[in-house]
């Protein structure tokens, strides 16, 4: 079986090797843990972000840079472009799913912070691993914060325990929202949005056998909030994704149209207002929201494919570039 663990902790151990050129810092925590700095005390990089969306992937996805180009609605609104994040990724429930997603809650005291990567895999403490046919073994965990501050020994301390591993075969990544590293990573979970969009529409997402997501780059904030809004957007109003997938035609028609961002009630508003408009409670946002711009469903028993959604280059270019919307 894939040990996405034990291949995660591969790009990990590389990143460590070479981070004074990446732009990060490893730290040993007193009782063994690694904690790596991928942004929070130090400047992060384009690299840096790419292998920990690599090592966040469980080792099944590729990353690469690319750009993108978004029209203009006439001559006088000329099209832009922005850089992108292609993520071409194998295994996609396991990839995106039992690994990238962030879906670990980690509360401990004054602590809290949203985990994501393949530790969760070993503490398989959520809901979607009831979807899945599948549970990693490893004595090395890898985790994957997405926060201002880096953990304590209590904290490090917690998650090991829960993984049920030694503190020292435990590795934790943190970057910033606002940050090079942070918006990277970000930029390569469109596919896993759309898989996690495929699940709670009642989608066996077992039946996706490849993705490849391209995401618009959002350039780093001033503040972290600010970067919430920015690295939504990206994803909501600019990302493409392409699933490869067994399935019948008439189950992908009667489906595709539900998929993409436009989708939802509170399609076409920036991130950041909907956010300040609901208090800062993510929960209060209609969760169909979260998806794709456009997503294209490629049936490998009939050859069709299924399209829908679309790019909103007024909302990327009033948000990424903080333009006026055209």
């Amino acid at each position: 079986m894939i040990s996405i663990n034990q291949r995660s902790a591969v790009i990990v151990r590389q990143m460590v090797d070479d981070g004074e050129a990446l732009g990060i810092r490893a730290l040993r925590l007193s009782n063994g843990v690694t904690v790596v700095d991928c942004g929070v005390e130090v400047p992060g990089s384009l690299e840096a972000g790419r292998l920990f969306a690599c090592a966040c992937l469980g080792g099944l996805g590729q990353i690469s840079f690319t750009q993108q180009t978004f029209p203009g609605r006439d001559a006088a609104d000329p099209c832009f472009w922005l850089p992108s994040v292609t993520a071409s990724i194998s295994h996609p429930p396991i990839a995106c799913m039992a690994s990238q997603y962030a879906g670990w809650a980690i509360r401990l005291d004054k602590y809290f912070a949203i985990g994501s990567g393949p530790a969760r895999a070993l503490y398989a403490g959520e809901d979607i691993y009831r979807k899945l046919d599948y549970r990693d073994q490893s004595d090395t965990a890898v985790l994957m914060l997405e926060g201002r501050d880096l953990p304590g020994e209590a904290v490090a301390s917690f998650v090991a325990e829960r993984c049920r591993i030694r503190p020292e075969r435990l590795m934790i990544l943190v970057a910033p929202t606002a940050s090079l590293t942070g918006s990277v990573q970000i930029a390569a979970r469109a596919a896993e949005t759309g898989l996690h969009k495929l699940a709670e529409l009642g989608f066996d997402i077992r039946k996706v056998k490849s993705a490849l997501g391209q995401c618009p780059l959002a350039p780093v904030a001033g503040d972290d909030l600010r970067a919430i809004g920015r690295t939504n957007d990206a994803v909501l109003y600019g990302s493409r994704v392409f699933f490869t997938v067994e399935a019948e035609n008439d189950e992908l028609a009667a489906l595709i149209d539900k998929v993409p961002s436009s989708s939802s009630r509170d399609y076409g508003v920036p991130f950041y207002e909907l956010f300040m408009k609901y208090e800062q409670d993510f929960y209060r946002i209609d969760p169909l929201l979260f998806s794709p711009a456009e997503v294209e469903m490629n049936s490998v028993s009939s050859g069709r494919t299924f399209h829908a959604g679309y790019l909103n280059s007024s909302v990327i270019k009033a948000s990424l570039l903080e333009c006026e919307p055209c």
